[in-house]
């Protein structure tokens, strides 16, 4: 039985680093300019945490293997261990991983921690039970003012736009995410009720969005297509139905498009839907 569980660990050793390493089930393509950096990381992340499973794993094997036949008959004997060999390997321990820290940090902190580059566009984006509200400052480029108390879902007032502020005129809020390729874009991340989370695989990207705060965050998609978003939060009994999806579009079409009023907006977004196809993975 020690041969056999020896061979065992190995073998699903074998197979978990195969997994990995034939990219059989991988990332989808990164569209976002940050998305390389993302990836790079968590090869870097991987293949160190791979190490030490595999050689972890392989040593437990050893170990079953060459002491099968004592196992169950040699008497047990307390070992304190060697108090300088601990020390390294906990130092050694916490030298890598807080290294691989600080260099994840790099990324994510240039996304949530600066201030959208100049010349990005800025869209607000409220999240509610179970559906995605995109609100755009239509051609004007000014946000007409919200309100909670004016949010009345049965007459697709999503966000709380008030009417009467001239610079809501020309807003539109939609329920598909339209953004430029190769431009920076800032999204005001806002939730109506529970907490939710804004997920794009391709992006590379993820945030919760919590009621009660504006959570801003910017990213640049350098390729167009639709993409889908997902809610990553679970947020109550039809959380899998919450998504939506990200249209990416060339900078003339994008500024065409946002100087609809809200009907055309609508039914544009919609030609534009159907001309893009989903990414097969």
């Amino acid at each position: 039985m020690g041969r056999v569980l020896a061979i065992a660990i190995w073998i699903i050793t074998l197979g978990s680093v195969w997994m990995f390493v034939s990219k059989r089930w991988w990332f989808p393509e990164a569209i976002s300019e940050h998305g390389p950096r993302v990836d790079s990381q968590f090869m870097i992340t991987i293949i160190v945490v791979g190490v030490a499973f595999a050689a972890a794993q392989i040593g437990l094997g050893w170990v079953v293997w060459k002491f099968r036949d004592t196992a169950s008959t040699a008497r047990a004997t307390y070992s304190h261990g060697n108090n300088r060999l601990e020390v390294v390997w906990t130092v050694v321990t916490a030298v890598i991983f807080i290294s691989l820290a600080i260099m994840g940090q790099k990324v994510w902190a240039s996304l949530h921690l600066h201030a959208a580059p100049p010349g990005s566009y800025t869209i607000e984006v409220v999240a509610q039970q179970f559906s995605w509200n995109f609100h755009y400052s239509g051609k004007d480029t000014v946000f007409g003012r919200t309100d909670p108390k004016l949010i009345d879902d049965s007459a697709l007032n999503y966000v709380g736009l008030d009417d009467t502020d001239p610079n809501a005129k020309d807003d539109s809020v939609v329920s598909t995410l339209v953004v430029p390729v190769n431009r920076p874009v800032e999204l005001i991340l806002k939730s109506k009720d529970v907490t939710h989370s804004f997920f794009v695989p391709q992006l590379r990207f993820k945030q919760d969005l919590v009621p009660g705060m504006a959570i801003p965050v910017h990213f640049t998609v350098t390729k167009t297509g639709k993409y889908e978003i997902a809610c990553a939060e679970l947020c109550g009994m039809n959380h899998y139905k919450m998504k939506s999806y990200m249209l990416v579009l060339p900078e003339n079409e994008f500024s065409e498009l946002i100087a609809l009023p809200q009907d055309k907006f609508q039914a544009r977004k919609d030609e534009l839907l159907n001309k893009y196809q989903l990414p097969q993975y």
